[in-house]
């Protein structure tokens, strides 16, 4: 099985308060960078997708 190859965004800086994501499976997973016990949210490439496109035309 493959180990999820986690990063974070490079806006994130040295600052722990951004999630980290590992997108090289099947599914793209995300955990919070600080607290990893807290879990992690599991969604489809497609969905990962969507999400970045719409959080990138809010933010242009």
């Amino acid at each position: 099985m493959t180990e999820p190859n986690w990063h974070k965004s490079t806006y994130s800086g040295d600052n722990d308060n951004c999630i980290e994501v590992a997108d090289n499976l099947p599914r793209v997973r995300v955990r919070d960078t600080k607290d990893h016990a807290q879990g992690e949210l599991t969604v489809t490439p497609a969905a990962w997708s969507a999400f970045t496109a719409y959080a990138r035309a809010q933010l242009g």
